[in-house]
């Protein structure tokens, strides 16, 4: 077991490069499977922090939140996570995790942080001793209020939510939101009991807490959740394949950000469209009908025309990154005498790759910035006027 002197030592601010990067790690890494928010702010000088516990989440979320200045140390149980080298490296490194033997010695492990404490570090542990079951507090272990007495520092109780969702005790890991708050601290002297008490009113109450949302994307969520939804897509991209100037990405960034986990049948209804649409445009322009195309220019016409004179139908591979919509490619198919089937076979994997990749980009990004929904009406703002600006600039670049 490590001297107390070297633990007081290691509170300065030695430690805090390190901290500071696994707060950025964990950080990163809870961004990208849903995020994580805090509410609250431990005091100044050390303190001893108590949790919740319902996941190896708890962990991540606890270091992503809490201060680096603190240089946080999480106390670890020493029969599992030091019980390999390469366990204790990756708890003491990643994070900053000290042993805890839960049979015999494991009160004198918790004192060895006395000192830490007095420097002013914040060490953090988990009273239950174990994950609990369904969301439930279980009772609390002295040892972290009497290293707390012992130190001379106030407890500090903090609810952890959404860790249980996240990676649920023997199940699958899957996205959500983490939510720390942080409470008021106790004195040194306080009991098992009010420390269990505090804990659990705080993860009850950020558990119950609803995310802060926007009326709009609840409504247009409940249309992409709908059968409509799936014909609204449809219907959009088959009259932007004839002639509609408004491409079916710009629906599936709107729609998709309100209703991610739709991404996938969403896009996969705009490919059904946009396909169709492209085949009656073909027959119409094969039969000398001349469909309105606004928002193209002459020179994307010419373009199109020499590619599919000279490659045929495969020239459709071009459409997703040449900026010229996909309209005009379906109606000079048919006037340049292209057949259906060839069309159709050339066509839907890059028209495929385009709308999925769209719709699934858009529904990842949803997903991770969930927290932000109440901005909904904000993001359309902006996604309106950046598609503006860049149709623009595409029409401007083919005038």
């Amino acid at each position: 077991m490590t001297t107390t002197l070297p633990l007081a030592k290691r509170a300065g601010t030695g430690l805090r490069p390190a901290a500071l990067a696994r707060r950025a790690l964990w950080w990163c890494a809870l961004t990208l499977t849903g995020g994580v928010e805090r509410r609250g702010h431990l005091p100044r000088g050390g303190c001893v922090v108590v949790a919740n516990h319902s996941s190896h989440a708890d962990t991540a979320a606890l270091l992503a939140a809490l201060d680096a200045r603190h240089t946080p140390a999480i106390g670890a149980a020493a029969d599992y996570w030091f019980a390999s080298p390469w366990r204790r490296r990756v708890c003491s490194r990643l994070a900053a995790g000290f042993p805890v033997r839960r049979s015999g010695g494991g009160m004198e492990d918790l004192l060895a942080m006395a000192d830490g404490l007095r420097a002013g570090r914040a060490v953090v542990l988990f009273p239950e001793g174990t994950r609990g079951h369904d969301g439930e507090v279980g009772s609390f272990h002295r040892g972290a209020l009497v290293l707390a007495e012992h130190a001379g520092v106030p407890v500090v109780p903090v609810g952890i939510a959404g860790t249980d969702r996240l990676l649920p005790k023997h199940g699958r890991f899957r996205s959500a939101l983490i939510r720390v708050r942080i409470g008021a601290p106790l004195p040194p002297s306080a009991t098992p009991d009010e420390a269990r008490e505090a804990v659990a009113a705080l993860h009850a109450r950020t558990n119950a807490e609803a995310l802060r949302d926007s009326p709009l994307r609840r409504r247009v969520a409940a249309l992409a959740a709908s059968r409509a939804g799936l014909l609204l897509a449809f219907a959009w991209a088959f009259t932007e394949a004839l002639s509609w100037p408004l491409m079916p990405e710009l629906l599936l960034a709107a729609v998709c950000a309100a209703a991610p986990r739709r991404a996938v049948p969403l896009a996969l209804s705009a490919l059904a469209g946009s396909l169709a649409g492209s085949v009656l445009a073909l027959q119409l322009a094969l039969s000398g009908v001349h469909m309105p195309a606004p928002l193209t220019t002459d020179r994307m016409r010419t373009e199109v025309r020499h590619e599919l004179s000279t490659q045929g139908a495969s020239a459709v591979r071009h459409q997703p990154w040449d900026g010229i919509p996909f309209k005009v490619y379906a109606a000079e198919a048919g006037r340049t005498g292209i057949p259906t089937t060839s069309w159709l076979r050339e066509a839907a994997v890059p028209r495929g790759s385009r709308t999925l990749t769209v719709g699934l980009v858009f529904g990842g990004l949803a997903l991770l910035a969930r927290r932000w929904r109440r901005w909904y009406g904000v993001y359309l703002v902006l996604l309106g006027a950046g598609f503006g600006v860049g149709l623009g600039v595409i029409v401007g670049a083919w005038s």
